[in-house]
């Protein structure tokens, strides 16, 4: 993913990137981050199905080749000789091993805050070398940070102190963002170089700087008048150099938009938690944002969003980051449905042998490229991503589809690479411990077989399977554990029986217990039982159906299943 910048970044003290005060180490004025207790977590899995209990056991011990000391933050790096923090993976990553190492997961999340500019532009890198932490701020490198860092504060026993820190950090990058990368005054925000989104030797860039660590937009006469070594700083060579009015930076971004939709909706739901009475407000703005992108991005013929290259012109390239859009929540309903409908899930697009390329396969843009390029190979990044992505739309059996499609391969190698060929349904011959792809395993199982805790809710998830399966998350003094027996889920609290279901659905419940959905998760209709207080419930689960529970269990919602043609 940053191959560029690990040949760059022996030279440290980049001029341009780096101030000397941050060169020392942490901010003068940092508090202590680790003022209340943290509650220990923990993950137990086993299963009869050999293959897949070989694939969970080598994520759990590549996961921890990945654990490293940052001065005072022992933090979670991206892996697979990516030996930095970036704000696309870690934030993310961190959460998703908080329910394995709760102390990490917050130090993934708070050293983005500890190390924000007075300006609010966070880091897009944190490196660690020679006993400095050093923060990078040349380019954003993805925004995978705010819901993470919203969900953690529940793992966290709900610690107010944290959610108003993340609150000011939130609302100052939001001011940042529009202070600075809406240069046209268009109302889109603009991406600046190729790191700002993270897509490393991207085709559809034409060669353009990876990195802009400036505050005013990029154009080709700035760069013509940078010095050679200024020029080298910024990814800029003899031969790109050549081209730079053909770059189509500033580009009018969906990531970039959704980047402040995230920020601005999760202040919304931050607002309702402390009771600031801004919670109206942040809603209001975040609809702005999902209202611009619908209006200037997207093409309602094509069903996808489009970027603008600096022209204002419509780039005609059918990009994955309509998927990250999901990610990040700036599709409204009807945008998503229709991006997975006609898309996602078509063959001769992003569902090839293994699906979600970058760029639609048959897009005259499209290559096939090993290595780190994000022209075209699936990236396990992506997979990491795909899970929030489909879940926040409700199209719960299409995850499914790429979840076993993913576990699939993992499992043929037991190598966890940062890409995959997308016609052969194979792992690219990159170095094994990618963390995006370690984690995605690790969260498929999770959500195909086992547990997981969101905020205050519970879903207990198993498919449709003669395996057999035990699976227990602890947290704090609670332990919540689910165990099959033949066709049954039986699912306990602290030791305590709750509930049982039959294989095939996910339930959601508090954590306390108390039902409150059933969700369909496979590709095919299900007769679905569950039993609660001596009482079963019984009915038919189509994909992607929800039912909410009261006194029985009603269907309240059921988005279409978007399955691919053979």
């Amino acid at each position: 993913m940053k191959n560029f910048y690990l040949h760059l970044v022996t030279v440290i003290a980049y001029a341009l990137l780096i101030t000397p005060i941050q060169l020392i180490g942490r901010p003068t004025d940092q508090k202590k981050t680790e003022e209340k207790s943290i509650p220990l977590t923990g993950v137990n899995f086993k299963t009869s199905d050999p293959i897949l209990q070989k694939v969970y056991n080598e994520a759990e011990k590549k996961a921890k080749w990945n654990i490293a000391d940052f001065g005072k933050y022992k933090v979670l790096v991206e892996g697979a000789k990516y030996n930095n923090v970036w704000l696309e993976t870690q934030p993310m990553g961190g959460y998703m091993y908080a329910k394995r190492n709760l102390e990490i997961g917050r130090n993934n999340i708070q050293i983005f805050i500890d190390f924000q500019r007075e300006d609010g532009r966070y880091p897009g890198m944190l490196s660690y070398r020679n006993g400095m932490l050093s923060p990078h701020y040349g380019w954003f490198q993805g925004y995978c940070f705010p819901m993470p860092a919203f969900e953690l504060y529940f793992w966290l026993n709900k610690d107010k102190e944290y959610l108003s820190k993340l609150y000011s950090s939130l609302e100052k990058f939001d001011g940042y963002l529009w202070k600075t990368r809406d240069s046209d005054h268009d109302g889109c925000l603009e991406t600046w170089c190729v790191c700002d989104t993270g897509e490393d030797n991207c085709v559809r860039f034409n060669g353009a700087q990876w990195f802009w660590p400036y505050d005013y937009a990029p154009s080709g006469d700035a760069i013509r008048k940078f010095s050679e070594e200024k020029q080298k700083e910024i990814g800029i060579n003899k031969k790109n150099i050549a081209q730079v009015d053909g770059f189509p930076l500033p580009m009018e971004s969906m990531d970039i938009m959704s980047y402040s939709y995230s920020g601005r909706d999760v202040l919304a739901k931050i607002s309702k938690e402390l009771g600031n009475g801004k919670e109206a407000y942040w809603r209001s703005k975040a609809d702005e944002v999902r209202a611009k992108l619908k209006s200037y991005l997207w093409d309602e013929k094509k069903h996808a969003c489009y970027d603008r290259d600096k022209d204002n012109k419509v780039m005609d390239i059918l990009l994955h980051n309509n998927l990250r859009c999901m990610y990040f929540g700036s599709f409204d309903q009807q945008m998503a449905d229709d991006f997975v409908k006609y898309h996602l899930m078509n063959p001769k697009e992003f569902w090839t042998p293994m699906p979600l390329p970058s760029i639609a396969a048959n897009d005259p843009a499209f290559r096939n490229i090993p290595g780190n390029n994000w022209s075209g190979q699936p990236q396990g990044l992506t997979y990491q991503r795909s899970i929030r992505a489909l879940e926040n739309y409700g199209h719960y059996a299409e995850l499914t589809m790429i979840g076993r499609k993913f576990l699939k391969v993992i499992g043929d190698s037991l190598k966890f690479t940062q890409q995959f060929d997308s016609f052969k349904g194979t792992i690219n011959n990159t170095s094994d411990g990618y963390g995006p792809s370690i984690l995605a395993s690790l969260e498929f199982i999770s959500r195909m077989y086992g547990i997981h805790l969101t905020q205050d809710k519970v879903y207990w998830s198993c498919l449709e399977t003669a395996n057999q399966f035990e699976y227990t998350q602890v947290w704090g003094k609670h332990k919540f554990s689910m165990m099959t027996r033949d066709n049954q889920v039986f699912c306990s609290i602290d030791g305590k029986e709750i509930f049982s279901f039959t294989k095939g659905i996910r339930v959601v419940s508090d954590r306390n217990g108390k039902l409150t959905e059933a969700i369909g998760i496979e590709t095919n209709e299900q007769k679905a039982a569950i039993t609660l207080d001596k009482k079963t419930f019984s009915f038919s689960m189509a994909p992607n159906a929800v039912y909410q529970f009261e006194k029985k269990f009603r269907l309240t919602s059921s988005v279409e299943f978007s399955k691919p043609d053979k």
